[in-house]
């Protein structure tokens, strides 16, 4: 009898399971927001009120506080809201971490990544997830971007990587006359990217040593070294007030751009990409070097790029053995014309099976 009545518990312990397993399904949201906010202001309760308006609304929110200083979490308003998840920390992550730790704890089938200074269109969410499912075997999107202060200009078109190891936002700062349709762009900004969360998890998500800063473009990388590809969205569209929360120009913004830059080169060109173009890399960087007035941050970024040489080789040894594209594959999928990088244009192509 003790067997038997064994038996029936267990029974019911598997339909509790099937139960439970029903229910997280069916509550599972499709997107899951992340918004890493750090003294965002305003500007945070602005793109939250612009998720309240997603004619899309079936996703959960999470919002980051990298240890604010400022009042933008204690008054942030987020009624309306049926699935938010407030992830107050003590100390400032950065940007890539503060994604990473909401990615772990998000139950939607996608991310989808908003900066704090930057307002969605109502259609927005609408708009990623009909390009989900025109495009099935993608598995990271770039918004449209366009800039919160001056209507008329662009704040980008997904991000570009030019094969002298530069990365840079397509159309920045030009005319909302050249936003390209839809196509392939090599990454998305982190302003409005969007990612499968499965494949984010599985490549490890952002690396956390970036803190801020191409941690966007390191990721699409290394995806792409997987056979990933990224389509930008041109009708998802999102308005950002571009680097208002970190210096457009400031030390801050020159030292971990300039750093990650070298990092993304590094660790993810292919052995003989990184031997043709490591010459090109260093003549593009001192270029850059004396276009921004010989700053001494900018030395200070080249040398703690080399300075913990031994973990950098360590992450690219990582990288290198899990690709299944050689540098040929690689090298065509990033820029060649040193004229779209000079001009900040945009570099979205046709997409096509392959």
């Amino acid at each position: 009898m003790s067997c038997i009545r064994a038996f029936f518990k267990l029974c019911k312990v598997i339909e509790k399971l099937g139960e439970d397993e029903m229910q997280e399904q069916v509550i599972s949201p499709f997107f899951s927001v992340i918004i890493v906010n750090f003294n965002g202001g305003d500007y945070l309760q602005g793109a939250v009120d612009s998720l309240k308006r997603q004619n899309f609304q079936d996703f959960e929110l999470f919002v980051i506080d990298n240890d604010s200083s400022d009042t933008s979490m204690e008054t942030l308003d987020v009624t309306g809201l049926d699935r938010v998840h407030l992830m107050p920390e003590a100390e400032n992550h950065g940007f890539a971490k503060g994604n990473n730790l909401a990615a772990k704890l998000a139950n939607g089938e996608w991310l989808v990544m908003l900066n704090p200074d930057a307002v969605a269109d109502e259609s927005w969410l609408e708009k990623i997830a009909g390009g989900i499912d025109k495009f099935p075997a993608i598995k990271m999107f770039a918004s449209a971007q366009y800039s919160l202060d001056e209507p008329g200009i662009m704040d980008g078109a997904g991000d570009n990587y030019h094969v002298f190891g530069i990365p840079w936002r397509g159309g920045f700062g030009r005319s909302v006359s050249e936003m390209p349709n839809t196509g392939e762009c090599f990454s998305p900004c982190g302003a409005g990217a969007v990612f499968h969360r499965q494949t984010f998890l599985d490549i490890g998500g952002f690396d956390e040593s970036f803190f801020c800063y191409c941690e966007d473009v390191d990721l699409a990388f290394r995806l792409r070294l997987n056979g990933e590809r990224c389509i930008f969205l041109h009708d998802a569209m999102i308005h950002h007030a571009g680097s208002a929360l970190s210096d457009k120009v400031g030390d801050f913004a020159l030292f971990h751009g300039t750093r990650n830059r070298v990092w993304v080169f590094l660790q993810n060109m292919p052995p003989i990409a990184l031997f043709l173009f490591m010459p090109m890399h260093i003549i593009a960087n001192l270029y850059i070097f004396a276009r921004r007035g010989f700053e001494m941050t900018f030395i200070r970024a080249i040398s703690a790029s080399f300075k913990d040489y031994k973990s950098v080789m360590k992450r690219r040894k990582i990288v290198q053995a899990s690709r299944k594209l050689g540098s040929l594959q690689i090298i065509s999928m990033m820029t060649w014309n040193p004229r779209l990088l000079s001009n900040r244009l945009t570099d979205v192509r046709e997409y096509t099976h392959k």
